[in-house]
C-alpha cells in the first residue's frame, strides 16, 4: 500500500477519534450544565423555603400574642364578672330583689312591690333606695352596658292608670323608662350606658296561674352585660387652646349678613 494512503488513513482516524472526544465533552458539558441549572433551583428553593419559614414563624409569634392577650382580657373580664356579682349578692340580694347569671349576663330581679303602687310608674321611696344601691355598685363597673327590662303579670289594665296607661305593654315600659331616669338624672349613672325595655305580660318567670306567681312576674329586671359587649362611646375631649386660636366665627355686618371672619378665641 502506498506511504500517502497510509497518512490519509492516520489523518482521518485522528480527526474521528477528535470528533468524538468532542462529541463526548459537548455531552458531558450539557449535563453539566443541566446538573447545575437543578443545583441552582434547588438553592433557589431552599432559600425561598427560608424565607417562607422565617415569615411564617414571625406570623406564629404575632397569633401566639394575640392569643395571650385575647386569654387575659378574658381572665379579667371574669374576674370582674365575678367580683360584681358577690358584690351585688352581698348588698342587694334578699326576698324583693334576686340575682341571676347566665352566659355572662348579671340579672338583678327586683319586685315591683317595693319600686311602683299597682298600676303606676312613679318609683317608691323604698325603689329609690335600692336603685341607689344598684347605682353605686355600677359605678365601679364603667364598663358595662345595662339594660332595664319592665315585665308584668297577664292581668289586664282596666281602666286608664293615672299615670296614662291602658295596657302591660305601656306599664312596663313606663316603669322601666322611671327606673333609667332615676339611675341617670338622679343616681349619676353614665345615660350612654342605660336603654329602657319593656316586654308586659310575655317573659314570666313564674305561673300567672297563682297569686305568688303573679307577683314575681311583676318585676323590674337590671340585665348588665358583659364587658365585651359595652359600645359606650368616648367621651369627645374639649378642644385646646391652639386649635381654638385660628377658629372661623361669624361676624355681622351693617346689613344683617352674617360673614366669615376669623377671629383669635379668647
Amino acid at each position: 500500500m502506498p506511504r500517502y494512503t497510509w497518512w490519509f488513513a492516520g489523518i482521518l482516524s485522528a480527526l474521528v477519534l477528535g470528533a468524538i472526544a468532542f462529541l463526548t465533552l459537548r455531552e458531558h458539558s450539557a449535563e453539566a450544565a443541566a446538573a447545575l441549572a437543578k443545583a441552582q433551583e434547588a438553592v433557589a428553593a431552599a432559600e425561598g423555603a427560608s424565607r417562607t419559614n422565617a415569615l411564617l414563624a414571625g406570623e406564629l409569634e404575632t397569633l401566639r400574642a394575640k392569643a395571650a392577650e385575647l386569654e387575659e382580657q378574658v381572665r379579667k373580664s371574669a374576674t370582674s364578672r365575678d367580683a360584681l356579682e358577690q358584690q351585688m349578692r352581698s348588698e342587694l340580694e334578699s326576698r324583693e330583689v334576686t340575682i341571676s347569671e347566665l352566659q355572662g349576663r348579671l340579672t338583678v330581679n327586683i319586685l315591683d312591690r317595693i319600686l311602683f303602687d299597682s298600676g303606676e310608674a312613679d318609683l317608691k321611696p323604698e325603689g329609690q333606695a335600692v336603685l341607689s344601691k344598684v347605682a353605686k355598685i355600677l359605678g365601679q363597673h364603667a364598663d358595662r352596658q345595662i339594660q332595664v327590662i319592665g315585665h308584668t303579670d297577664n292581668v289586664p289594665v282596666v281602666n286608664r292608670t293615672r299615670g296614662g296607661f291602658t295596657d302591660n305593654w305601656g306599664l312596663s315600659a313606663g316603669r322601666a323608662t322611671a327606673a333609667v331616669r332615676f339611675l341617670a338624672e338622679k343616681a349619676g349613672v353614665d345615660a350612654r350606658r342605660l336603654s329602657a325595655v319593656g316586654c308586659g305580660e310575655f317573659r314570666p318567670i313564674a305561673d300567672n296561674a297563682t297569686t305568688e306567681g303573679r307577683a314575681r312576674n311583676r318585676r323590674i329586671a337590671v340585665v348588665v352585660l358583659p364587658a365585651e359587649y359595652s359600645d359606650v362611646p368616648r367621651a369627645t375631649p374639649a378642644p385646646s387652646n391652639a386649635s381654638r386660636t385660628n377658629a372661623v366665627v361669624p361676624a355681622t355686618t351693617t346689613d344683617g349678613d352674617a360673614k366669615p371672619e376669623a377671629k383669635t378665641a379668647p
